[in-house]
């Protein structure tokens, strides 16, 4: 079956944190994700949480669980995220302000068009933000 770029997003990466209700503080307040949807345990724990920012999303979840894509993930990461953005700039000056965020590259103009930078969250996870979006084959 071919890929198509219509209708909603079908690849969400998935990413495991030591906190991961800090981690979902920081992607919404920082990088200005919405929460989709946030789940507990019993216990009031951060279970999982689905967390959308344009029509992409990515999915947070605590490490340590011992469930089979925490032991599968136990040696992974830190991991790589590329969102689009429309204004760099003014995404840049939000993530800059948030303390457990760290610019690694302020905004450049990249030869292919692109205007971009790159921050680390406080668990080691890098973040791109940028304007240029990769064109999908329809």
């Amino acid at each position: 079956m071919a890929a198509t770029a219509s209708g909603p997003p079908t690849v969400f990466p998935t990413i495991l944190y030591a906190d991961a209700r800090a981690a979902v503080r920081t992607l919404t307040e920082a990088f200005g994700f919405a929460p989709a949807a946030v789940y507990e345990t019993d216990a009031g724990q951060m279970a999982h949480a689905e967390l959308s920012l344009g029509n992409g999303a990515v999915m947070i979840g605590p490490k340590g669980t011992g469930s089979a894509y925490d032991r599968a993930m136990a040696d992974g990461g830190p991991v790589g995220v590329y969102v689009v953005v429309a204004d760099v700039d003014a995404h840049h000056a939000r993530a800059a302000a948030h303390d457990g965020v760290e610019i690694l590259v302020p905004p450049t103009d990249q030869e292919y068009g692109s205007r971009d930078y790159m921050a680390r969250d406080a668990e080691g996870n890098i973040w791109s933000f940028g304007t240029y979006g990769p064109q999908l084959p329809a």
